[in-house]
């Protein structure tokens, strides 16, 4: 059986080179010096980065199946769900995490004067991730049901999706959406999915009237040149980086809207930089590292043998896909701005740590497919039956 994790972990390490390369770029200055290799390479954004790889590596050393074995696993889960929402909880109170352009959705993480601070909603989607597919495999024989298979995982993905839609719209809107698949793919029926359109549309309706600055992000997004040097200033100048890289780019560096005309340069529309500095090639180098990233995902989840495995994989490759598309397209103006940054690209600690760890437990399930593998090879070595038809037909 062939290895993916190898692949899998260079395109991650090429991808968190070309987020410091980029998130450097991005947040440089018209009247700044130009930064030295040491100078990046010794940066907090090359230690978060050097961080995510451990935690990949880390995370691909777990046995998933011994650690949420049924004697420890929900507890393990349900621990897990509740520090997650706890947390996220404790961001909306004042004084435990930095206000940032209005809004709580950060903790501080040691003294403040150390200045970092962390996502819970971060470790939320992918804690959800987690609990969604453990339940659904876990109670397989009951997901078809409404109470006792799928009123439950609602219920906590709703808890966890309210707290955050208070401040977050975007990564709220990702959960709820990946959970929904996870729950279709686990068992649930669609007809009862079909049941909450309702009320969810309900909840994100009300979520965007009773936000001035949604509402203002949504009729932007009908007409940016209502309001140019306001509410639409954002959506312009995203779309005149874009135009200005063309072909090939103004080069590593030499893009301009980065200088104060493109708000959050580095973290959600860092794309946009990457499309003025490297253009339609470097805008086509990113899209191919996520298309890789699901094409390895697939390859993985075609060959795990038990319901967890496989909704597990589905969950994190529906994450990185559907969190990709939806900052690209808030970039390119094609959905109103939602606040979501670009997975392992824009600048996050946290979310530069947290989904490379979901990134390996990937890996760890190819592993995991590896050893069953060469199990199923011996035994079928003592049974004295061609092990290669059996292993391929597996």
């Amino acid at each position: 059986m062939a290895r993916n994790a190898p692949l899998l972990g260079l395109t991650v390490l090429a991808m968190l080179g070309l987020a410091v390369l980029m998130v450097h770029s991005a947040g440089a200055s018209a009247d700044g010096a130009a930064l030295s290799i040491t100078q990046i390479v010794t940066s907090r954004h090359a230690i978060y980065a050097l961080a995510a790889l451990v935690a990949m590596w880390l995370a691909s050393r777990i046995n998933l199946r011994t650690l949420l074995s049924q004697g420890r696993g929900h507890r393990l889960v349900i621990g897990a769900t509740v520090v997650a929402i706890g947390l996220t909880a404790l961001a909306l109170v004042p004084g435990f995490g930095p206000s940032i352009n209005g809004a709580r959705r950060w903790l501080w993480v040691g003294p403040r004067s150390w200045s970092l601070t962390f996502q819970p909603s971060e470790l939320v989607k992918w804690v959800m991730v987690v609990a969604v597919a453990w339940w659904c495999a876990h109670r397989r024989a009951a997901m078809h049901r409404f109470w006792h298979g799928l009123l439950p995982a609602l219920l906590l993905v709703g808890v966890g999706c309210g707290l955050i839609l208070i401040e977050d719209l975007g990564t709220a809107v990702l959960i709820g959406m990946v959970a929904v698949i996870l729950l279709w793919a686990g068992g649930a029926r669609l007809w009862q999915l079909g049941l909450l359109v309702p009320a969810a549309a309900g909840a994100l309706v009300a979520a965007i009237l009773s936000s001035p600055y949604r509402v203002g992000r949504l009729t932007s997004f009908l007409d940016p040149w209502a309001d140019s040097q306001g509410a639409g200033y954002q959506a312009i100048q995203s779309m005149l980086a874009i135009a200005e890289g063309g072909l090939t780019g103004r080069g590593l560096g030499g893009g301009i809207q980065k200088f104060g005309y493109l708000p959050a340069d580095t973290s959600d529309f860092l794309f946009a930089v990457i499309c003025e500095e490297l253009g339609i090639g470097g805008a086509a180098l990113v899209i191919g590292a996520y298309l890789l990233l699901l094409w390895l995902a697939v390859a993985i989840i075609r060959d795990c043998r038990d319901s967890f495995s496989r909704l597990l994989g589905l969950g994190i490759a529906l994450t990185i896909g559907c969190q990709a598309v939806m900052n690209i397209a808030v970039v390119c103006v094609v959905v109103p701005t939602k606040g979501i940054g670009l997975p392992l690209l824009s600048a996050g600690g946290s979310g530069w740590i947290l989904t490379a760890s979901a990134l390996g437990l990937l890996a760890a399930l190819d592993r995991a497919n590896a050893r069953d593998a060469v199990s199923t090879t011996i035994t079928d070595a003592h049974r004295g039956e061609p092990a290669g038809v059996l292993v391929s037909s597996a």
